[in-house]
């Protein structure tokens, strides 16, 4: 068994999507529009985990402070500054050991978003 999906329903639907194709670099790998639907799934690959955007009105704060999606990024500093810059606030650096460090940013739904 592996992991599937991890849904995100929202009311920022177009400015989700857009966090995580400008940020992360992943693609629409499924797109529901052509049935009536305001779904997307989006992945970096065929073969990875998938995050399914929902449109819902209504929906303005899908964050829960006790969970995050994680990315790996090969340069934590330019996406740091990136952020900065795009005044998206994300927290200053984390470092629980030496050898591990990471920040969060919050998407457009209120998730919270690591970046390792």
């Amino acid at each position: 068994m592996r992991l599937n999906h991890i849904t995100i329903q929202t009311e920022a639907f177009e400015k989700e999507i857009e966090f995580y194709q400008k940020y992360v670099g992943l693609t629409v790998s499924r797109d529901l529009h052509p049935f009536g639907k305001n779904i997307v799934f989006l992945s970096g690959t065929t073969d990875d985990t998938a995050l399914e955007i929902i449109e819902k009105p209504g929906a303005t704060d899908s964050g829960n402070e006790n969970i995050s999606i994680g990315f790996q990024t090969d340069d934590l500093e330019k996406m740091h500054n990136e952020f900065c810059s795009d005044g998206l606030n994300p927290t200053p650096f984390i470092s629980p050991i030496p050898q591990v460090q990471f920040f969060f940013v919050k998407d457009p739904a209120g998730v919270n978003v690591q970046f390792i």
